[in-house]
Order: C-alpha cells, then sequence, then structure tokens
C-alpha cells in the first residue's frame, strides 16, 4: 500500500482513523478512467434496475389502470391483498411448488448422479446425456410437449394407461383441480433433474477417492460410506442446489402459464401468473390492475430477496 501511494496521496492521521487526500494528477486520471468505465454500465443499473424497482414500490400504492393519472391510495393494495382469497391460493400454491419440486429434485439428483458415477459408469456419458437433454430444451416447448402428452382426448399418457389395460385411471390430468399441480410438478422435476445431477456429479468428481479407500478397510459398508462421506461432502453443493431451486420456484411462471393459464379454478396459480394477469388483464377479459400488480411484485420481490438470504446462509452454514 506505502508503495503504490504517493506522498501526495496519505497525508493525514486524526482521531484513530487514516484519510488520504487524493490531488496528484495520476490519481485524479485513474478516477477519471474509473467512472469512465463504470459509467455505462451503472447508466445501465439505474434506468432498468433501480429505477423500475422504485417506480413499482411508487406504484403498488397507487390505484392505477394504465391510463390517466395514478391515485395515490396509501397501502391500499396491500392490505386488499390480505383479504384477497385468489393471491392467498397464489401463495400456497407457489409454496406448495417450490418446496415440492426443491427436494424432489435435490434427492433424485444426488441419486442419479451417485448411479451415474459408480453403478452406470461404463454408459455413464450416455447416462448423462439423456437425462441432461430435456435440460436444453427450452421451457416454452416443453410446457407445449407435456400438454399435449396430458391430452385427455390425444394425450399419449392416456393412451399408454389404456392399452396396458388401466382404463379406469385415464383423466384429464390438467382439468382437474386435485391432478393439475402433481402433473406440473412432474413437468419441472423432468426439466431440472438434468442439472442438478450435473452438478452433483461435478461434486462427486472432486471427493478424494482414498477416503472410499480408508472408509472400506475399516470395515464401512456402501451405504455407511455414502453417508459419512458423500453426503458430508457434498454439503455446499447441496446448498447450492437448494438456494437455486428456492429461487426457481419463486419465479416460475412460463412452463404454467403455457399449460394451464393457472386454472382449473386457480387451482395451478402461482404467484408470477396472478400477477400478469393483473397487469396485463386476464384471458376473460378483466381490467388491468397496474397498481395492484405492482403490490404484487414487491411482495414476490421480497421473497425472492429472503430465499436469497437463505442461499447465502445455507452455503455460509455448509463452508464451515
Amino acid at each position: 500500500m506505502v508503495t503504490t501511494l504517493s506522498r501526495h496521496d496519505v497525508v493525514r492521521r486524526s482521531a484513530g482513523r487514516t484519510s488520504y487526500r487524493f490531488g496528484s494528477p495520476l490519481r485524479r486520471s485513474q478516477r477519471i478512467a474509473g467512472f469512465l468505465f463504470i459509467g455505462p454500465t451503472f447508466a445501465l443499473f439505474l434506468a432498468f434496475v433501480l429505477w423500475p424497482i422504485l417506480y413499482t414500490a411508487y406504484l403498488s400504492l397507487t390505484s392505477w389502470g394504465g391510463f390517466g393519472a395514478p391515485r395515490f391510495v396509501h397501502f391500499d393494495n396491500y392490505s386488499r391483498m390480505l383479504h384477497d382469497p385468489v393471491a392467498r391460493r397464489a401463495l400456497i400454491v407457489t409454496l406448495v411448488l417450490t418446496g415440492v419440486t426443491t427436494a424432489v429434485l435435490t434427492f433424485l439428483g444426488l441419486v442419479t448422479a451417485v448411479l451415474v458415477n459408480v453403478v452406470w459408469s461404463k454408459v455413464g456419458v450416455v447416462v448423462r446425456t439423456i437425462l441432461f437433454i430435456p435440460g436444453i430444451v427450452s421451457f416454452v416447448v416443453s410446457a407445449v410437449l407435456w400438454k399435449l402428452i396430458y391430452d385427455p382426448n390425444i394425450g399419449t399418457l392416456n393412451r399408454l394407461l389404456g392399452a396396458i389395460g388401466l382404463d379406469s385411471l385415464q383423466h384429464p390430468w390438467l382439468a382437474d383441480h386435485k391432478t393439475v399441480l402433481p402433473a406440473i410438478i412432474v413437468v419441472t422435476v423432468w426439466g431440472g433433474l438434468g442439472f442438478n445431477m450435473l452438478i452433483y456429479f461435478a461434486g462427486l468428481q472432486s471427493i478424494d477417492p482414498n477416503l472410499y479407500e480408508a472408509a472400506a478397510m475399516d470395515g464401512a459398508n456402501t451405504v455407511q460410506q455414502f453417508r459419512h462421506i458423500t453426503v458430508p461432502s457434498l454439503r455446499i453443493v447441496t446448498g447450492l442446489i437448494v438456494s437455486l431451486g428456492l429461487l426457481n420456484g419463486f419465479k416460475a411462471f412460463d412452463i404454467i402459464f403455457v399449460m394451464t393459464g393457472g386454472g382449473p379454478n386457480h387451482g395451478s396459480e402461482v404467484l408470477g401468473t396472478y400477477l400478469y394477469s393483473l397487469a396485463f388483464g386476464s384471458t376473460s377479459g378483466s381490467i388491468p390492475q397496474l397498481g395492484y400488480a405492482s403490490a404484487f411484485s414487491v411482495v414476490t420481490m421480497v421473497l425472492c430477496t429472503l430465499a436469497v438470504i437463505a442461499q447465502l446462509w445455507l452455503t455460509r452454514r455448509a463452508d464451515r
């Protein structure tokens, strides 16, 4: 530090604190260069990130349909949200979808990675490729594909059940309030399993093989090696996968919007689809409610922030 600062830089120490005076032409040119480097990025951040957030927070305190001047209503939108049964339904569905998909994807990702790494090692590349293919398919394409599979008339699933003599299990999967959410969870797991498996597989490659050899010499069986070596060694990877699962669950939108639009009767309504219908009007032709939608988006942003905090907490806890 001393060698890089000139005599003009460090000039004053007072009250136990060190202060610096930047007066040399070299330091000024460095500051100008720094501002020039970060200026465009900072301007884009202000225009497309910070300003929309602040304006959305302002609109959440107003009643506005997109035309005319917004009318200030204080916290009425947030109070309305507490008494909105569809909002409560969307929050519950979002929490269930997030919790179930995160737990299932974490467990299956770990199990498939271990199987590919140990049991299916000779055909590991083929299996990894097959499992990862759904992850590179667009969510919209996946949703359209599975919507056709679930179709009660021409869908592959009902035809397959009929072909093997299980006609009684044929069902309008996306049209029934009880089966629509499990059907969407299946699609979400199908699309995310390959990515989680790959992350876990990379983590398994970093574990020292000597640990397993030492455990085997001490008499530990496969299950004990998995419990006491594999799982603890992958705690950081698990924390990452869980945090990503939480974030993806709270911002779920595209698959549900394409497959069901939030129906039937709000059975698959999540925060993202309900926010969209409030902001731009639903398919039934309702009037846009941008003020109420803004309040909804602020609450969603807070939930995502809490998920990020959980991510940092899990990562720090796993790193200890």
